[in-house]
């Protein structure tokens, strides 16, 4: 228990002392929030913004941490064959893969902690809220992006992986419904935006935190489908060194 204590502090405090990692993981997406939120300048249908923009912000936190802050460290300890060293000591690799696991779902804890509170403050009304839906799709969603970056992390060097994790970030960010309806999209792309786990999960959180979505059932679909494929891609792609 106690290596794998030791691993998951490193791993957080390696993402508080990161500050790119914290631009990434929490004040980007606070940005948006706030921004969007004060700047009436995003075609979200009727109601306040901040009801439109919470679930999406919410989903591209998720993205943020799961996805390109995990596939990106990981990509370089592996480079650096940090993965390897760590691999081969009384850790071990399922204790390490624990512990980044765990880190994952602490700093999304602290995120939405950070970004509900600012958006109840901007005029977020958390009564329609069903929780046990907002879990269940936070939790496939941390499935499908862990598993999409891990798949780019463990086969790209580190400076392609790291290009290749923030191109996807900002295709699955302007794709997925995060900011802006993907109504507004054309009908080709708006298909294909249903079936991304950024909008699948958008879409999720978007009924689970009050707003009635029509496409609600394709959405979970879409959202187990991305957190059984990506994992078992992740695992048959990956490689340690």
């Amino acid at each position: 228990m106690k290596p794998f204590l030791a691993q998951l502090r490193a791993e957080l405090l390696a993402t508080i002392r990161n500050a790119e990692q914290l631009l990434l993981v929490l004040i980007i997406p606070v940005m948006l929030l706030v921004f969007f939120s004060w700047v009436e300048v995003l075609p979200t249908g009727d109601g306040a913004t901040v009801r439109f923009l919470m679930p999406g912000i919410l989903a591209l936190a998720v993205m943020s941490t799961s996805m390109v802050s995990l596939g990106i460290a990981t990509g370089f300890e592996r480079s650096y064959q940090v993965l390897k060293r760590l691999g081969t000591t009384p850790l071990g690799r399922p204790r390490l893969v624990l512990a980044k696991t765990s880190a994952v779902f602490v700093v999304e804890v602290a995120q939405f902690v950070i970004l509900i509170v600012i958006g109840v403050l901007l005029g977020f009304e958390l009564g329609d809220a069903r929780w046990a839906r907002t879990v269940g799709g936070v939790a496939l969603g941390t499935l499908a992006f862990a598993g999409i970056g891990l798949s780019l992390a463990g086969r790209l060097r580190a400076e392609l992986n790291l290009a290749a994790q923030n191109g996807l970030y900002l295709v699955l960010l302007l794709l997925g419904g995060m900011v802006f309806e993907t109504d507004r999209l054309p009908t080709g792309l708006r298909h294909v935006a249903e079936w991304l786990p950024s909008g699948a999960l958008a879409t999720v959180l978007r009924d689970a935190l009050g707003t009635p979505v029509d496409s609600t059932t394709t959405a979970w679909i879409a959202l187990i489908g991305w957190a059984v494929a990506a994992p078992a891609a992740a695992i048959a792609l990956f490689r340690w060194e």
